[in-house]
């Protein structure tokens, strides 16, 4: 089944499940084309989920290699118009610098999204996790930080 056929059913939540697993299976080659033609759905909240849900693995199972900067430039592209998923990757970006500990800036984690900080908070970058404990923008990233600095000391 195609992204076309998929479209033309009216039930949003079929959609879903087949832009999930279309987005699952799809060849590295033909995955700029897939998310582009899911993003096209009537539905946006839906597809943009979706396509949420696969970058969130995909840059789950990149990010600690070098293959990631060139597949966020990719996906990066094919999200452009939709501002939540391009912000989505620029996060991953971040996570990546701060957990393979290359450059990055404080200001930008802590200007960052409550998902990005709660996931940095809970990571291995003591310097990021110190920066959260003290100005986390909520309670639980500043406990979650807390939490990760305890363990580490307790070690």
């Amino acid at each position: 089944m195609n992204v076309h056929d998929i479209q033309q059913n009216p039930d949003e939540h079929v959609r879903f499940a087949a832009y999930l697993d279309q987005l699952w299976q799809v060849a590295d080659a033909d995955e700029f084309d897939l998310v582009s033609c899911v993003l096209t759905d009537p539905d946006q909240t839906m597809a943009q989920s979706a396509v949420l849900r696969h970058l969130d693995r995909r840059a789950a199972d990149l990010h600690p290699g070098p293959a990631y900067e060139a597949w966020a430039q990719v996906m990066t592209q094919a999200a452009i118009g939709h501002a939540f998923l391009a912000q989505r990757l620029r996060e991953w970006s971040l996570f990546r610098a701060v957990t393979l500990k290359l450059l990055w800036y404080p200001d930008d984690l802590l200007a960052s999204s409550n998902w990005l900080q709660l996931k940095t908070a809970a990571g291995t970058n003591t310097e990021a996790i110190e920066i959260l404990a003290e100005a986390g923008r909520t309670k639980r990233i500043r406990n979650t930080a807390s939490t990760s600095l305890n363990h580490r000391s307790e070690s």
